[in-house]
């Protein structure tokens, strides 16, 4: 692998660069062996190297930074990173052994783009890394796309067009990469044998303990105990009447966490499976609720999600676009809120025709000049680096092709609320490739 004093041999084979920091040997050997061989590796053994690297040539493309480092830890390190104009852009992973959610939320708040926690694995470095990687490529694309239309607005249309599907694609990876690891066929094999080996295990454990029972009840009928004193002794010491319940307990909540992890995978399927790109009948709340799931990490530290769903009927329309939509929505929501606050999610019908969904946050709002803004290409408001100012346009285009429209009310230091409304049955016309 390369280093950042070196000229590495054949740059032209490399498509893309990875710095790796880590102030173990080991760990920095460990991370440059996973990664494919198509992407260069720099290393850094420090905070101050690692911000050198991160300003020199190459420029990463992606940075794997260690949380835990002498001197200067992995939270300081990518402070100073988005300060600096240089490297604020430059995607961050940051790479820990720390499971504390007070620890990931503080990544985040300082821009980091993903966690990947220690032991690594192979499969998740490479899917996380390979996200991060395809969208700083279509943020990258697009911002060369938008120099050339300000010179060449007649033919910007085309240009501006393929961009957003290219963007559209992109982005719902970043989303499922960020949210669900991109690893749902992985997941769904060790799951199954687990799931499968807990069931066997507490077939086992059960007989265990019949066995133990049986014994216990021959020593009871024996006229002299004696030659088991110590194992009575052990008995009382080791309190087997709590081990009994809570070794059954124990592999109840195992259980039932497979089956949620079970559930996650099933939902990341409903989210972004395949075959749902043709027009169907399509349950909205499960829509939501499946978004919902796959949005948790971005929303479980700082906001409360309120339901008010009302009746809906089934609706003609393609799930996986009003999905994407639905995810814009309540990240948007999310991003919107700067500590801790709500989003309020509602349904209902408008008249026998149409429904509606709306999205709520208690976020610091958008001001009257920018509203009537939001729906542009390329404008955001958020910080460089953290949105494309496509999202509200992919999902307006998505809203007006199902026939519908979408609305926006807001007031600055108390929220915005987006409402989506779609015509249950749209004209044969609109359903048309």
């Amino acid at each position: 692998m390369d280093n950042p004093e070196g000229s590495p041999p054949h740059t032209e084979r490399y498509r893309s660069t990875v710095l790796v920091v880590d102030d173990e040997p080991v760990n920095r050997m460990v991370l440059e062996g996973v990664l494919p061989d198509h992407v260069r590796v720099i290393t850094a053994d420090s905070g101050i190297s690692a911000l050198k690297a991160a300003a020199g040539e190459p420029r990463p493309d992606v940075i794997l930074l260690d949380v835990m480092m002498p001197d200067m830890d992995g939270f300081e390190v990518l402070t100073r990173l988005r300060e600096t104009p240089a490297t604020r852009d430059i995607p961050v992973i940051l790479v820990t052994a720390l499971m504390d959610e007070n620890s990931e939320q503080r990544g985040f708040s300082l821009g980091a783009a993903d966690y990947i926690h220690k032991p690594v694995r192979a499969a998740v470095v490479n899917a996380r890394v390979q996200v991060q990687l395809e969208a700083k490529a279509a943020r990258d694309m697009l911002d060369r796309n938008n120099q050339r239309l300000r010179h060449k607005v007649e033919s910007g249309t085309q240009a501006l067009e393929t961009a957003q599907m290219q963007l559209m694609r992109a982005e719902k990876m970043a989303s499922l990469g960020q949210l669900a690891a991109g690893i749902a066929h992985e997941i769904n094999n060790p799951v199954g044998f687990v799931g499968s080996n807990l069931g066997t295990l507490e077939t086992y454990v059960r007989d265990l303990l019949a066995l133990v029972d049986a014994y216990d009840r021959g020593v009871s009928s024996l006229p002299d105990a004696t030659p088991f004193a110590e194992a009575a002794a052990l008995r009382d010491r080791l309190d087997f009447g709590f081990l009994r319940e809570d070794i059954l307990s124990l592999l109840r909540e195992s259980a039932d966490g497979v089956d949620r992890v079970r559930r996650i995978v099933s939902d990341l399927k409903d989210y972004s499976h395949t075959t749902s790109a043709e027009w169907h009948w399509a349950d909205l709340h499960q829509g939501l609720e499946s978004t919902l799931n796959m949005a948790r990490n971005q929303i479980k530290y700082h906001c409360t999600v309120v339901k008010e769903f009302g009746e809906l009927p089934h609706v003609f329309c393609v799930g996986a676009q009003l999905n994407q939509v639905f995810m814009n929505l309540i990240v948007n929501a999310a991003q919107a809120i700067p500590d801790q606050g709500e989003i309020r999610l509602r349904t209902g019908r408008k008249g026998d025709d149409h429904v509606w969904i709306s999205v709520t946050d208690t976020g610091k709002g958008i001001p009257a000049e920018d509203l009537q803004r939001v729906f542009e290409p390329f404008y955001t408001t958020k910080p460089v680096g953290q949105g494309t100012g496509l999202g509200l346009s992919l999902s307006w285009g998505i809203i007006e092709r199902h026939h519908g429209h979408i609305d926006v009310h807001s007031e600055v230091g108390k929220g915005t609320t987006f409402t989506v409304t779609l015509p249950i049955e749209p004209t044969p016309e609109a359903t048309e490739p």
